[in-house]
Order: C-alpha cells, then structure tokens, then sequence
C-alpha cells in the first residue's frame, strides 16, 4: 500500500529537497501557504494542499490519511504553541512518524524553539526522527546573496569558528530516506559535513569560484543586526541569528559527525562542490 507523507515548508530550501529525494512509490502532500505557491509546482506528480500554521483549521485537511509527516519550523514562527496544536491534530489523525527538522547542539540550549519542539514531539506518542542539522551552505545563496553578490562579502558574525557545513540537497535525501525506510523511529541524528570551515575559507573557496574576489569581514553583532533589520528581516528572526552566530563563535557548530554517510552510503557534499553548482545564484 502506498503510504502518504505530507511536506511541510515543501517549497523552502529543505523541503524542496525532500520532494525531489522522495521515491516513486510515495504519495506527497505538499504543504502550501498560498496557491502562488503552488505555480511552481504545477507539474509535480504530488497532492498539493492548503496549509498554514497560522490557521488551525488548515491542519485536520491537511493531516487526514496522512501516514509521515516531515515538520519544518518557519524561521519566523516562535510560538511553541502553534506546534504543539500542529503535533496534538497529528497524533488524532493516526500519524506514525514525525521527522523534524531540528538544529545541530540543541540539547544544549534547550530554550531555544526548536528544543520545545522536540520536546512536544516526544510527550505526544508519536515516533519521530530528529534531524540536527548544522549551518546549511545555502545560507550563502540565500541570506547572505545579497552581500556576497553586491560587496563580494561574506558579511557574518562568526569570528574565527569553524564551522562543519550541510548541503541541504544533503538533508533532502536524509529526510527522505528516513521517511520511507524502517529502524528510524525515536532516533536522532545529526547532520554535518565532513569538513570544518571557517568564513575566511569559506571566502577563500568562493573566490577560486567566482570570477570575483570575495572577503569575509567579520562584522560586530551590532553592526549585523542593524543591516539585516533594515533590510525588512523581522527582529525576532534578527536576534535568533545574532545568537545562533553568538554560539557558533564558541565552537557550537565545530563538529564533524557520520550520520549523513552512514545513512547515504556516501560522503556528503563539499563546500567546493555547493559553490561550483550554485555558483550562478552570486554572478
């Protein structure tokens, strides 16, 4: 019998990926906030449903027949409660795994939202699948495009940290193979890559890349959050930034694990190899 997952965030950067890694033998239910949404994926072969998490009426639809469900936390979105109603609904509509996309070291700042998540998630009952992922390279081609592409700067506030990179493709295929094979329910695992970084090689690599030279300047948390607020980033957004750079300073994200191989049977994406893919996203 085909069993049904439903995406959430399934046209963000993850979510995305896991639509792409699903096999042919899953049925899809993307989650869509809006039908503008939803044009880019006109030719896909998968369920597109109503969805927001902002309105708890959308959830029952959604859910209903709903065998796994890969949960991502919008980045603007810090009420706990929002979740627990999300994950309460899911439990009543017979869900057998949740797959939440979580962060790297989290079980160490456990009052950040993603924690309480978990935590909800596993006071419900329902089997679920923790992915801790470190700093996605992505970032580089999506919130930080606009420095790189305009002042060739890497404009983070990260020191001289090092920093263990995940490919979101890399993510997309973990999620998507956890969703659809057995031995996975109430395990964690964290994702990285197989390489430690800091923004200076990360800046180095780019500029061997990029037909431009790139810099990583290093800027205060001040002076980061001042731009990035101005630029229309909600603060709440700006200040789970700011701390997330704060902890990568201390050496929060400076740890290889083994998961994404393990799981993949391949080692994960380089930093190299993200920027000559997407090299076109900064020219």
């Amino acid at each position: 019998m085909t069993e049904t997952i439903l995406i959430t965030g399934a046209t963000g950067n993850v979510g995305a990926e896991v639509v792409r890694a699903l096999p042919d033998t899953v049925q899809g239910r993307l989650a869509l906030r809006d039908a503008h949404e939803g044009q880019s994926l006109a030719d896909t072969p998968h369920q597109l449903v109503p969805f927001d998490f902002l309105d708890s009426q959308t959830f029952a639809p959604a859910l209903r027949d709903v065998d796994r469900v890969f949960l991502v936390r919008p980045p603007q979105l810090a009420d706990v409660a929002i979740f627990e109603a999300f994950i309460k609904v899911a439990r009543e509509c017979g869900v057998q795994q949740i797959v939440f996309l979580s962060l790297q070291g989290i079980e160490r700042v456990s009052f950040v939202p993603h924690a309480k998540i978990e935590q909800a998630i596993i006071a419900s009952g329902i089997p679920y699948t923790f992915l801790r992922a470190g700093f996605f390279m992505q970032n580089l081609d999506t919130t930080h495009r606009q420095d790189i592409t305009e002042h060739h700067d890497v404009f983070v506030p990260a020191g001289k940290s090092k920093t263990a990179f995940i490919d979101v493709r890399d993510i997309g295929a973990v999620a998507a193979h956890v969703l659809t094979n057995t031995g996975h329910t109430n395990r964690t695992y964290t994702l990285t890559g197989s390489e430690l970084l800091d923004y200076h090689e990360v800046a180095y690599v780019m500029s061997e890349v990029l037909p431009f030279d790139v810099t990583y300047s290093n800027p205060n948390l001040l002076h980061f959050a001042w731009r990035f607020w101005r630029r229309g980033i909600p603060l709440g957004q700006v200040l789970v930034m700011c701390f997330l750079y704060t902890i990568t300073r201390f050496g929060q994200a400076a740890e290889i694990h083994d998961d994404v191989e393990m799981l993949l049977g391949r080692a994960p994406i380089t930093m190299r190899q993200y920027i000559e893919d997407y090299q076109h996203n900064w020219r």
